[in-house]
């Protein structure tokens, strides 16, 4: 459901369940589907991120598209795992296109994708660290020479590819010993959606790392192992449509799953309105 825009309480100190949302810096918020979605444009983002790094405290951000929304809607452990984000971006159109139907518009998506270069870009002219985490062996390793040829003065301190599940108790330990240890103001995951977001809820505290944020598939496209959809597919929303082309038997179960979330939200939403009228 479609909530009014909530405003920031300036007056609420942030604590350990509280999202830091609620600081006077962040940006509105509209609540969609029980998704509280940061009211930012890519720039909005960016100095959202330089404002975590900057507070120095352990920190977590959402890129959340319309597949995420349906698995918060059936999984109450992500409940806990939104509250204690600092922000959620809304990384789809279809969230976007809901809030303008609404009347309460969103200013437009801002995608893990697009976000991903634009923080390597960020990183390297401030001086901030960066500590890749996941995706497919290989993956981070070329995304970390791709982005280093880029900008050389990019200080990229550890990329990791570990199968979270095949870790023992003792080698977890150690892989966020080691994180912690390089002491990266960024660490970007692709740990796969949602366990990624629920790894760095269990973890954040122990990482120590100031912004940290789940990037799904954006590893695979910033390699250049996954095309991304043509410029003009993405301004229109269609990019779900060449990712069913390219990937039919991932894409197709997981869209047709997104689509009957969505029909049945907008059902929902539709029939509460009514019965406040009446």
């Amino acid at each position: 459901m479609l909530t009014e825009i909530e405003r920031p309480d300036q007056d609420a100190p942030p604590s350990d369940r509280q999202p830091l949302s609620t600081t006077p810096w962040v940006a509105d918020r509209v609540t969609i589907w029980g998704l509280p979605i940061a009211r930012f444009t890519y720039a909005q983002a960016l100095d959202a991120v330089d404002r975590l790094i900057e507070r120095g405290e352990p920190a977590y951000f959402i890129t959340a598209n319309l597949n995420y929304a349906m698995l918060s809607a059936r999984e109450s452990r992500l409940r806990e795992v939104n509250e204690k984000a600092a922000f959620i971006l809304a990384d789809g159109m279809p969230l976007v296109w809901y809030t303008r139907l609404a009347g309460r518009p969103l200013p437009g998506r801002v995608t893990g994708a697009d976000l991903a270069p634009m923080l390597f870009e960020r990183a390297a002219a401030r001086g901030h660290s960066v500590y890749l985490l996941g995706g497919a062996e290989g993956v981070a390793d070329e995304v970390a020479r791709v982005f280093r040829r880029k900008y050389p003065r990019l200080r990229i301190v550890g990329v990791e590819a570990p199968v979270l599940g095949e870790l023992s108790a003792e080698r977890h330990e150690r892989l966020i010993e080691r994180i912690r240890a390089a002491r990266p103001d960024l660490l970007l995951v692709a740990l796969g959606q949602p366990n990624g977001e629920v790894w760095l809820s269990e973890n954040c505290r122990a990482l120590g790392v100031p912004a940290c944020v789940q990037l799904g598939a954006s590893f695979d496209f910033l390699a250049g192992r996954v095309r991304r959809a043509p410029r003009w597919m993405q301004r229109i929303g269609a990019e779900w449509l060449y990712r069913t082309l390219c990937e039919p038997g991932r894409m197709i179960p997981r869209y047709l799953q997104n689509g009957l979330f969505l029909l049945r939200a907008v059902g929902a939403d539709l029939l509460s309105a009514l019965r406040t009228r009446r």
